[in-house]
């Protein structure tokens, strides 16, 4: 302290006051990631259901065009995600979105009534780049390359999956050569959930 200063002086009392806002500044949280702001964006939504259409029109998905579509963020945990896409009646499909530590993960939780598992579930793949904040890709993993050589599927090992959220809007994707499958949601207008998904706890 300067000879002659004390603590109740107005340019010492700002002198402490400053060095005290800058320590604050110092040990502020940084800020999130690309993948942890998605992340806590979708989370944002738990509890909530939404209607969607169909924006791509591959004449392979012209009975899933003609169904109510609906996503709910079902349950939200620190680091994990469940989202159930009801296509009609149809209650097999849920998307888990999950963190991995270095990103995000997405899989595909596939059912039957009964809640017994398909033989083409649990496929999907992490972030290989930091994406946005609105917008995370998910590239096709070996394990879901493997499944679908196994199941007869050898177009689907060059799947990628996307989903992107905004202010008012929530799709999904899926891109591989030749195929482009898209589906978003209104996030205006919550509807009511429906029913649990098949082989829900």
């Amino acid at each position: 302290m300067l000879a002659g200063a004390h603590l109740g002086d107005p340019p010492m009392r700002r002198a402490i006051l400053g060095a005290f806002a800058l320590s604050a500044c110092a040990t502020d949280a940084p800020p999130l990631s690309p993948q942890a702001a998605f992340f806590e964006a979708v989370s944002a939504h738990c509890g909530k259901a939404y209607e969607g259409r169909l924006v791509t029109n591959d004449a392979a998905d012209a009975d899933m065009a003609a169904a109510r579509l609906v996503m709910e963020v079902r349950a939200c945990a620190a680091d994990e995600i469940r989202i159930p896409f009801h296509v009609g009646e149809d209650r097999s499909r849920t998307w888990l979105l999950t963190r991995t530590g270095v990103g995000l993960r997405l899989k595909h939780d596939h059912r039957h009534k009964d809640g017994s598992e398909d033989a083409l579930t649990q496929y999907g793949g992490d972030t290989a780049a930091p994406g946005t904040a609105s917008r995370q890709e998910f590239p096709a993993d070996m394990y879901s390359k493997d499944l679908f050589l196994r199941e007869g599927r050898p177009v689907s090992v060059e799947n990628v999956w996307a989903m992107e959220i905004g202010p008012t809007r929530f799709a999904y994707e899926l891109r591989r050569p030749d195929r482009h499958f898209r589906v978003e949601f209104d996030l205006t207008t919550p509807v009511a959930p429906p029913p649990p998904p098949w082989g829900a706890e």
